[in-house]
């Protein structure tokens, strides 16, 4: 299938629609050039449709996890054992999502495409925390398009850029 060049070698295509696509994604809407959204159409589509496919093929398994134990401040607690501190631990059950197969095979194949996203928090200094895209695919996008078949973005047309005139649209998730 022919794809649009972009002006870019196959290298910097790639990085730009990997960028584009992932931040779509991650905030529902951008604005870029008409022969961008095309190409970012294709690709977004296609991960959001094999969301879709996959969003309910995990089963929930009860594990037991050794947690650290926190005090009041929620610092760990630490006792002395044979003249050194160390940590108090205890076992936590947790029920978690495993999953299947093709669900795994899924996301691999989503991870191949986005980008690690990090989401600073401006107010706390050094709290950064990573965004787990394909889980908000599976979790959050999927459920939403699940009785759609196909068609999952639009694109508006927002008239010509000012520097050299470029048509511009926004795409985003419908």
């Amino acid at each position: 299938m022919a794809q649009r060049k972009l002006g870019r070698d196959a290298a910097g295509r790639k990085a730009l629609l990997r960028n584009q696509v992932t931040n779509l994604l991650y905030h529902g809407k951008i604005k870029t050039t008409t022969a961008k959204a095309k190409e970012i159409r294709k690709i977004a589509e296609g991960l959001i449709a094999m969301a879709v496919r996959e969003k309910d093929n995990y089963e929930e398994v009860k594990v037991t996890a050794k947690v650290p134990k926190k005090d009041v401040n929620g610092k760990r607690v630490k006792e002395v054992v044979d003249g050194k501190k160390v940590t108090v631990f205890e076992e936590v059950e947790k029920t978690i999502k495993k999953d299947s197969s093709t669900r795994l095979h899924a996301r691999r194949q989503m991870l191949k495409v986005l980008y690690p996203v990090t989401e600073v928090n401006v107010n706390k200094r050094r709290q950064a925390k990573t965004v787990d895209l394909t889980d908000k695919l599976f979790s959050e996008i999927a459920p939403k398009y699940a009785d759609r078949n196909g068609g999952y973005t639009r694109i508006i047309k927002i008239g010509p850029r000012k520097g050299d005139g470029a048509e511009e649209v926004i795409i985003e998730l419908v």
